[in-house]
This record gives structure tokens, C-alpha cells and sequence, in this order.
């Protein structure tokens, strides 16, 4: 599984927020970034436009690609 999050989600594609599962951040629907990398477990690793670094974990927070 992990292989295809990587190959969907490769270094430095484009993604938006679509929704995130976590009441401590402050990343909104519609928030974009560029993905960094993705980690072991699946987490996909962006850097938000924003300023956050805050991972995207796979099957819980929803990201699409532009």
C-alpha cells in the first residue's frame, strides 16, 4: 500500500486539503501544499503554503491532487 501512496503522491506534487482529522491544526479544507515525501506508515509529508509541515495520514485525512 505504501508503494502506491508514493507513486500517487510522488516529491513535489501539488496537493489541497480536502479534510483533516485533528482538532489541534490549524490546516483548513482548501489549504494547498507540495507533498516532501511519504513515510513507512503511508503518512504523506507536505509542506503547506501555510507554513506547516503537519503529515496527512493516509485512510483518515483527505488530500487531492491538482
Amino acid at each position: 500500500m505504501v508503494k502506491q501512496i508514493r507513486i500517487r503522491y510522488p516529491k513535489g506534487c501539488r496537493v489541497e486539503l480536502v479534510g483533516m482529522d485533528d482538532p489541534y491544526s490549524k490546516l483548513q479544507p482548501g489549504d494547498q501544499g507540495t507533498v516532501d515525501f511519504v513515510d513507512d506508515t503511508g503518512t504523506i509529508f507536505c509542506n503547506w503554503d501555510c507554513g506547516s509541515t503537519l503529515g496527512v495520514v493516509f485512510g483518515i485525512d483527505l488530500i487531492k491532487k491538482l
